[in-house]
């Protein structure tokens, strides 16, 4: 499989660069007119991350996430490359009771992390999905903060939720337009298990399709080979505008 299932020469959708001011409205406001979500989100912060760049720090500066202390225990989800089980529908009564939390810090320093001291008994895995924040665009699995928390929102239906983090961000629109073939199956399951199941199904046939496509490419790059055994064109100067044997 290739290391990224998103098509690496597709267009980035124009709002992939982030607005700081932006911000889409949303029926999920407090009194103040702020946007408001009503079960706990939280994240516990390790500080790698640019904070101009950080989705969580925005996160937390629009009042929209609560910073957890290191040692602290969250009875809601925690999304955590550590944990054992996929999140599913299954857990929607957790998310709506107890609220969801996530690890705010650097894929590169995952070992720094002190997974031991951040204590949930709803550790939570992420099934594949596609992350489309402005750093790792198109990279699967790679999510940001506030991609896992909607990913979350999104499986157990919540997704009012998602999209009043999203709609924080410039790019936020495109984590649904990128996702949504995978997230909407991942909602017709109806344990981990079935999730683990689907996810299986969706990369086999992300597999499949890239095998056709790279055959496709391959046949079409053949056509364009010039037959060595056909004479060439006169004033054509033995060149050609493809190379014998290139590929495309």
């Amino acid at each position: 499989m290739p290391s990224s299932s998103f098509p690496e020469d597709s267009a980035k959708p124009s709002s992939l660069v982030e607005d700081e001011n932006s911000s889409h409205s949303s029926d999920e406001e407090d009194e103040s007119g702020r946007p408001h979500i009503d079960v706990p989100v939280a994240m516990w912060d390790f500080d790698h991350c640019d904070p101009r760049r950080c989705s969580g720090k925005k996160l937390a500066r629009l009042g929209l996430i609560t910073e957890l202390r290191v040692g602290s225990r969250f009875r809601g989800i925690v999304v955590s490359p550590k944990a054992t089980l996929v999140a599913s529908p299954a857990d929607r009564d957790i998310v709506a009771r107890d609220g969801v939390a996530v690890v705010e810090c650097s894929w590169a320093r995952l070992d720094d992390v002190p997974f031991s001291k951040i204590a949930s008994p709803h550790e939570r895995l992420l099934p594949y999905l596609i992350a489309t924040n402005p750093t790792n665009y198109g990279k699967p699995w790679r999510l940001n903060c506030v991609e896992a928390l909607a990913a979350i929102f999104y499986i157990t239906g919540f997704d009012q939720h998602a999209e009043t983090l999203l709609g924080a961000f410039g790019w936020g629109d495109a984590f649904w337009q990128v996702n949504s073939p995978y997230l909407r199956r991942y909602k017709t399951c109806a344990s981990a298990e079935e999730v683990v199941v689907m996810q299986e199904v969706i990369i086999t046939e992300l597999e499949e399709s890239y095998e056709v496509s790279r055959r496709e490419k391959d046949a079409t790059g053949d056509l364009l080979v010039r037959n060595p055994n056909h004479p060439m064109p006169s004033g054509d100067n033995g060149s050609s505008s493809v190379s014998e044997g290139a590929e495309e």
